[in-house]
C-alpha cells in the first residue's frame, strides 16, 4: 500500500516550485547561463523569504513543524504559490505539528435524506455529491443520466477519479477536455491529501490508481495541487450528444468533507436544449425501470 510521508511530501513540494522560478521572474540576477540548479537556489529563496539558509534548508527536508504563519506567508511569497498552493504547504506545516499516531479520519459515506431530498427537489439541474475522495455518494435523476458512463461500472460507490484513470478510452470519449480534467483530479487529490496524510481509504485509492495508470504516476509526481470550485465541464453525452455546462463545487458545512456539485446551462442555448432532452429521456429511463421492477 502507498503511505504519505509528511516529511517527503514537504520536501518535492517545496523542490518543484523551487524549480520552476527563474532568477528573473523573482527579481534576482541570473549571473550567466551556466546555473546548474533548475529555477531559484535554497539560499535564493531563504533570502526572498527573509530566513536564514539553514533554516529554509530544514524545511525544504521536511521540517515546517513549528513554522509560523508569518514564515509560512513569506515562503508561499518568495515560492510564488498560488492559493491553493499556500494552502497545501499550510496543511502540510500543520499536519506536520500534529501527533505522529496515525488518526483516521474516514469521510462520510452517506448522505442525509434531507439532503437527497435536496438533490431530488432540483429537476432542471444535475446534481450529485461526492466525498474528497470523488466518491459519488447521492445524484438525482438527471445526474444519474447525465453521469451514466461513471456510473456504468457496477462497483459501489462508483469514483470518478477511478473513471478517468482506469477506463480512459470512455472517460477520453465522455469529456472532451480530459487532458485538463486528468491533470485536476490528480491535483484535487494531492491537496486533500496534505489535509489528511493518514486517510486511509484515500491512501488506498492513490495506490490504486499509481499501481495501474502510468498517467496518473506523471500527474501525481508533478506536485501541482488545485481547490475544488467552479468552472466549465465540456461533455459527450452518449444519448444526447455535446454539452457545455457551468459547474459550482460547493462545500456543505454541515456535512464536512461532502461537496454538492450542480451543473446549469444559460438559458436558451444549445447545453439548455440538451439537458432538457436528457431530462426527458432520464424519465423515460427510469419510469421502464420502475414498470420493469414491478412485473418482476
Amino acid at each position: 500500500m502507498v503511505t504519505i510521508d509528511l516529511r517527503t511530501e514537504i520536501k518535492e513540494f517545496l523542490s518543484s516550485r523551487r524549480a520552476r522560478i527563474a532568477p528573473e521572474r523573482a527579481g534576482l540576477p541570473a549571473y550567466g547561463s551556466n546555473r546548474r540548479v533548475k529555477g531559484l537556489r535554497r539560499e535564493e529563496v531563504a533570502l526572498l523569504a527573509g530566513v536564514s539558509v539553514d533554516y529554509y534548508v530544514r524545511m525544504e527536508r521536511g521540517g515546517l513543524a513549528g513554522a509560523s504563519d508569518g514564515v509560512l506567508d513569506a515562503l508561499a511569497v518568495a515560492l510564488q504559490l498560488d492559493e491553493a498552493e499556500r494552502d497545501h504547504l499550510f496543511d502540510l506545516a500543520r499536519q506536520s505539528g500534529s501527533p505522529r499516531s496515525p488518526r483516521r479520519r474516514r469521510p462520510t459515506e452517506t448522505v442525509r435524506p434531507a439532503l437527497q431530498q435536496v438533490l431530488e427537489a432540483m429537476t432542471d439541474a444535475p446534481a450529485w455529491i461526492c466525498n474528497s475522495r470523488y466518491d459519488v455518494l447521492a445524484t438525482n435523476q438527471l445526474a444519474r443520466a447525465l453521469y451514466s458512463p461513471v456510473l456504468a461500472e457496477a462497483r459501489r460507490p462508483a469514483n470518478t477519479a477511478r473513471f478517468v484513470y482506469l477506463d480512459p478510452a470512455s472517460a477520453q470519449t465522455f469529456f472532451v477536455d480530459y487532458d485538463r480534467i486528468a491533470r485536476d483530479v490528480a491535483a484535487k487529490l494531492r491537496l486533500e491529501a496534505g489535509r489528511t496524510p493518514h486517510d486511509e481509504d484515500l491512501i488506498a485509492l492513490v495506490g490504486e490508481l499509481s499501481t495501474q495508470s502510468e498517467l496518473f504516476r506523471q500527474r501525481w509526481a508533478s506536485q501541482d495541487v488545485r481547490l475544488h470550485r467552479s468552472g466549465r465541464k465540456r461533455l459527450h453525452h452518449p444519448v444526447v450528444g455535446r454539452l457545455d455546462l457551468d459547474v459550482e463545487s460547493m462545500e456543505l458545512p454541515a456535512d464536512p468533507g461532502l461537496r454538492l456539485n450542480v451543473y446549469t446551462a444559460p438559458v436558451g442555448t444549445a447545453a439548455a436544449d440538451g439537458l432538457a432532452l436528457l431530462a426527458s429521456w432520464a424519465a423515460g429511463q427510469e419510469k421502464s425501470a420502475a414498470e420493469t421492477q414491478t412485473l418482476t
